[in-house]
């Protein structure tokens, strides 16, 4: 793959705020945003649809795709993050003229739902994105997280990170390379049927929120089921499971996972759905040891 890497962000650059999932569900997040931006001396460019609703989706999905180019073709926009997750994503993967986006690479920030976005952007148009926070659970709250927007600004902006996980749980040790890919675990699965598993080596991380061990299992068994993915995987991270029913059942899953996978193995990294994130270069190059996940975009 010939990654393409967006610029780095640097100050006085423009960010726009980007609806392509759920509809907003409070207008004054995206506000408290596009302040908290314009503070830290950035500029800030809203699409039209972000206060949208179309039953739980901030508008059509012709109007999210409409907006989509829009932002990657509008050449004084640096940046674009995503509003909100939620639901919606996988409605557009098949619309989208992955080639304009490809030439007109930029930064493109979410989580969640958004990881079905980043996962195809990746596949289809060779850019790399970023897993990281949004405007209304982050950005936008009325106070900001200082380690999540610390963060953010550090993966935006220099080439090299390394993270450490909070509370190391190794399930296998080992040391792996390969690009970082992966995500919001259910909306990875929700993908299957495409054609969206990188061709190349990839370590794979993956969070989740309020769903069972069995759904879990069952998601994990779906990706294990698809040769491409036992073969290219090399190592996996894991950030929270959070609201997950049963820990302990949740822990055997992933050491007998790991067993048939026979990939180093390691939790415990700030990858969630909580307020305190890291945030990922979704394509970058890894390398995944014990201790550590370093990621290079050079």
């Amino acid at each position: 793959m010939n990654l393409i890497k967006p610029k780095n962000l640097k100050k006085g650059d423009t960010i726009g705020i980007l609806a392509t999932a759920g509809a907003v569900e409070n207008d004054e997040n995206v506000l408290r945003a596009k302040k908290f931006f314009e503070k830290m001396g950035y500029k800030v460019i809203l699409s039209e649809n972000v206060f949208n609703q179309f039953r739980y989706l901030a508008g059509t999905d012709e109007v999210k795709i409409q907006q989509l180019y829009k932002f990657f073709q509008n050449p004084e926009i640096d940046a674009i993050i995503c509003m909100r997750g939620g639901y919606g994503a996988i409605r557009l993967i098949k619309k989208i003229d992955y080639e304009l986006i490809k030439n007109n690479p930029k930064i493109f920030c979410g989580y969640s739902d958004i990881s079905a976005l980043s996962a195809m952007l990746l596949k289809k148009s060779n850019l790399m994105t970023y897993w990281g926070p949004m405007i209304q659970s982050d950005f936008g709250v009325d106070d900001p997280n200082k380690f999540t927007t610390e963060s953010f600004f550090n993966a935006v902006t220099q080439n090299e990170i390394t993270y450490k996980p909070e509370k190391t749980k190794i399930y296998k040790n080992g040391k792996a390379e390969g690009i970082l890919w992966g995500g919001n675990l259910a909306t990875i699965v929700s993908l299957c049927g495409q054609d969206f598993i990188p061709d190349e080596d990839f370590i794979f991380f993956a969070e989740d929120l309020n769903e069972d061990v069995y759904k879990i299992d069952k998601m994990m068994t779906q990706l294990m089921n698809i040769e491409k993915f036992t073969k290219n995987i090399k190592g996996i991270v894991l950030g929270d499971f959070l609201d997950v029913d049963n820990e302990k059942w949740l822990d055997e899953l992933f050491t007998e996972i790991v067993e048939k996978l026979n990939v180093p193995t390691v939790g415990g990294y700030k990858i969630t759905h909580a307020q305190e994130k890291i945030t990922l270069p979704y394509g970058a190059m890894a390398e995944l040891t014990e201790k550590c996940i370093h990621l290079s975009k050079n």
